[in-house]
């Protein structure tokens, strides 16, 4: 996967969530969760830009290892919002399975880097 391609997953990613987000009921629970996976799914995608400008290895991969972190609180919120809203799960997993799969290449980037 080029660097490219990921830039355009990671955007996609926080446009998916911000959608999933407009869709669902509005309660205090909801609202509190869905601004968090907001703020933390474009963080990826912000993030991501942040690591193509890298200025060495170990830049990079502390930029990668942030964009790590975000994904994972993305994935938290989503689990969350899907427990109160149980059924919004079939959207719900295409967009988990998506920040999922991009957790692992980033964190094999990381792992690859540090070698």
């Amino acid at each position: 996967m080029t660097p490219e391609e990921m830039k355009k997953r990671t955007k996609k990613f926080a446009i998916d969530c911000g959608h999933f987000t407009e869709d669902i009921p509005k309660s205090d629970i909801n609202r509190n969760y869905s601004n968090q996976l907001i703020r933390s799914s474009a963080s990826v995608a912000a993030n991501y830009r942040a690591v193509r400008r890298a200025k060495s290895t170990p830049d990079f991969v502390n930029k990668l290892k942030i964009v790590e972190e975000e994904l994972d609180e993305s994935l938290l919120w989503l689990e969350l919002l899907v427990e109160f809203n149980k059924k919004e799960r079939p959207k719900v997993v295409p967009i988990y399975k998506e920040g999922e799969e991009m957790l692992k290449i980033i964190v094999a980037t990381i792992n690859s880097s540090r070698k």
